[in-house]
């Protein structure tokens, strides 16, 4: 990249689709998602590193992993 800053990748959830089934919870890596008050997934973007696994496991295909700049 021209600015010499690499883009990092992040889950992100639509929660207004996510049905807190837990799947991604239980195969994230680094415990970078938890079930908010038992009603969608919630990410914690400093934890995450963008592995995808979550994305795979949603049954509902809620999760995407979405560039973001490294700042």
């Amino acid at each position: 990249m021209p600015d010499g800053k690499r883009k990092r990748k992040k889950a992100k959830v639509d929660v207004s689709l996510c049905v807190a089934c837990g799947c991604c919870v239980k195969v994230c890596p680094l415990s970078a998602i938890q079930i908010y008050k038992g009603i969608y997934a919630l990410v914690d973007p400093k934890t995450c590193v963008g592995c995808g696994k979550c994305a795979a496991e949603c049954p509902a295909s809620v999760i995407e992993i979405k560039e973001e700049p490294n700042t």
